[in-house]
């Protein structure tokens, strides 16, 4: 027990960052068992040495940097953060470079990029040029990526009130400081990453195994199961196929990934007492009834055109495909809220359905709106949106009644004043960084229209939007190689969203 004991606090000792390399060394570990099982050698010896490699480049790294104490927690905070979703890429596109061998490492850092930051956009458009193995390290990874940054979200933005939470901070109402405040100044990162990942880790895998199971149950080969339920808990959104169109599970398979995407639309759905939640329904969640409407309001338009806008088109009698429509609808407008990014089997029967030529268009908006704060989910987050939304319902019954007084509690009048004024510059800085990648994706030669989605998909991490957005699909693999490095470095903005930077570059956190 004392030896246990002396293993955790030297670990504890051991900085952010090196911890990360540590596991996602050892992850190597899980491919080289699986191409050992398939009878693939080559490939189970390149990431066993890439994984004996990282693993000693950890142990070396964590003994030079062991008792090094930072003068700014919150800054090695989020620079540990930025270099895991920087640096951590170039280790993990090693094995996948060497064992593809018919690429070069510049795409095989730009795919680990994008699973990492779980964008999910792939270089390789056929997927028979990858072999299972390769193809469960791209999953492997976009699970890991996932984990870190609902891990994160908890141990190190809540406690600097960022990634969403500074829209319910009290902090931002002058009550004397925030519900984390305390956490955050006596407890290490090293040690509350260990508390949340006790109680959060053994959730994230139960869930990828509860869908793993209902996948396989559902008629779906295990292989091609696990890589969606990984990809559905991350919402990477990465597959082994062509997509869920082409899997075996069929509708079966789509209710069970649509009933696992719900958990990104809200924190209450897996961790309600972490954040002082505990007397707060589900139902009354502004994140989760935010969510539902916009999956039932956008599915129930689509539905209906047919009926309203597309009458030369109208199917009498057809109830089968309506129910298809309608359902393809729900999956695909839930997934991409959601930024995981898979498309319904049914969906381009939905867009026949509702007669609009671009209906993609619709999933732009979605996945910039993204879904839940501390969940997988990117874009701008649900309870931004539900802020600016309640700032201006309030602001139109003051046009009525100029003397009201605003109801529902403080908590919500917080949202309403200091959480909208937060929301609606962060909406500004998204729109900046909009237009600057734009800018930077034109100069090297993207056209206007696919800067546009490609912008989109990578600061909202929605990496599959390039394949239903734009008016053709669009391919990763034929745009230059520097409009890749400025979408790579998107993809890790999206991901850590632009305040986080700011804060990381602000003099405050960095001065002593």
């Amino acid at each position: 027990m004392q030896t246990v004991t002396r293993v955790h606090r030297r670990l504890e000792r051991l900085p952010f960052f090196v911890l990360i390399m540590a596991v996602g060394a050892a992850a190597m570990l899980l491919p080289a068992l699986h191409a050992t099982v398939t009878g693939d050698g080559a490939t189970a010896r390149v990431f066993l040495y890439c994984a004996g490699l990282g693993l000693m480049l950890a142990l070396v790294t964590g003994l030079a940097t062991a008792n090094h104490e930072p003068e700014s927690i919150p800054r090695s905070q989020l620079l540990a953060l930025v270099a895991a979703f920087g640096l951590l890429p170039v280790m993990f596109a090693l094995p996948f470079w060497i064992a593809l061998g018919t690429t070069s490492f510049f795409n095989a850092w730009f795919e680990m990029v994008s699973c990492f930051t779980t964008t999910g956009a792939t270089i390789y458009d056929a997927v028979s040029r990858l072999n299972e193995t390769l193809h469960l390290w791209r999953a492997l990874v976009g699970w890991l990526g996932g984990l870190l940054i609902w891990l994160a979200a908890i141990s190190i933005l809540a406690p600097m009130n960022l990634g969403g939470f500074e829209v319910r901070s009290p902090a931002q109402a002058g009550e004397g400081g925030q519900r984390f405040s305390q956490i955050g100044r006596t407890a290490r990162t090293t040690e509350r990453l260990a508390r949340y990942s006790a109680r959060l880790v053994p959730i994230y895998v139960g869930l990828t195994g509860v869908l793993w199971l209902a996948l396989v149950a559902s008629g779906e080969r295990p292989f091609v199961a696990i890589c969606h339920a990984m990809s559905v808990l991350a919402t990477s959104g990465i597959s082994p196929l062509q997509g869920v169109p082409h899997a075996g599970s069929g509708f079966l398979g789509e209710l069970a990934m649509f009933c696992l995407m719900i958990f990104a639309l809200s924190r209450l759905t897996f961790a309600r007492s972490l954040f002082g939640d505990d007397g707060r329904s589900l139902l009354r969640d502004p994140e989760m009834r935010m969510g539902l409407a916009l999956v039932l309001i956008v599915p129930g338009l689509l539905f209906l055109r047919h009926f309203v806008g597309a009458v030369e088109d109208r199917t009498e009698g057809d109830l089968p495909g309506a129910f298809a429509a309608l359902w393809g609808a729900l999956f695909t407008v839930l997934s991409f809220l959601t930024t995981t990014g898979f498309e319904s089997a049914w969906w381009q029967g939905s867009t026949s359905w509702s007669g609009l030529d671009t209906p993609g268009l619709v999933l732009v908006g979605l996945a910039l709106i993204g879904g839940g704060t501390a969940t997988t989910a990117g874009g701008v987050k649900l309870l931004r949106v539900y802020a600016l939304w309640v700032h201006g319902r309030r602001e139109l019954e003051r046009l009525v009644h100029p003397n009201s007084i605003g109801t529902d509690g403080a908590e919500a009048r917080r949202i309403r004043r200091q959480g909208a004024v937060i929301s609606w510059i962060f909406f500004m800085l998204t729109a900046l960084s909009v237009t600057g990648v734009m800018l930077a994706l034109s100069l090297t030669g993207v056209e206007f229209e696919q800067a546009m989605v490609l912008t989109v998909a990578a600061l909202s991490t929605t990496g599959p939007l390039a394949q239903v957005a734009a008016e053709a699909p669009i391919s990763y693999a034929g745009i230059p190689d520097a409009a890749k490095a400025v979408l790579a470095g998107t993809m890790v903005l999206g991901r850590l969203e632009t305040l986080a930077i700011i804060a990381l570059l602000n003099p405050a956190s960095w001065r002593r």
